[in-house]
């Protein structure tokens, strides 16, 4: 009797900077149904040279590709972040070059709050933080961070902005 054949599923690695970017990543991926494997890799900040050392540890990793997400506000406001980020965008183009795993690197600009607030269309360019505790009334930025239900709150504000 022969064995079954074993299916092998995608598998994708996404380096992320913080808790609600890992919160939102996996509850995507567990509320897709997509038959993928995500490794959500939650970076805890550490700067963009955190990102690097990680994504050469997983170099040899069987992935079909790399996705990096960082906030780009660290690039202009920390010193030393510039380099370090330049150093990290010519990894991920080496690797491209190279034909190894594709790295994307993802930046959002200035943060995750920016571009989550941007799923509301109430949202018109505000600070962020002040429109996270106001509106969406989180007890204040710390609370939305670690908000684990942080994909599925996303999902109905842009459900509700576009009835």
């Amino acid at each position: 009797m022969s064995r079954k054949e074993r299916v092998l599923k995608k598998r994708y690695a996404i380096f992320c900077e913080g808790d609600t970017e890992y919160n939102y990543i996996d509850k995507m991926r567990k509320n897709q149904g997509v038959e993928l494997v995500l490794k959500p890799i939650n970076m805890h900040g550490g700067g963009y040279s955190n990102f690097l050392r990680q994504i050469k540890k997983e170099a040899q990793s069987n992935y079909l590709a790399k996705f990096i997400i960082v906030d780009a506000d660290r690039i202009k406001t920390i010193p030393g972040e510039q380099e370090n980020f330049i150093k990290l965008l010519e990894y991920c183009k080496l690797q491209n070059d190279k034909g190894n795993t594709p790295h994307f690197l993802i930046a959002d600009n200035p943060d995750f709050e920016y571009v989550a607030c941007l799923h509301d269309i109430e949202y018109k360019g505000q600070d962020t933080k002040n429109f996270i505790v106001n509106v969406w009334k989180f007890k204040d930025i710390a609370a939305f961070k670690s908000n684990e239900g942080v994909y599925q709150q996303l999902q109905s504000v842009l459900a509700e902005s576009w009835v």
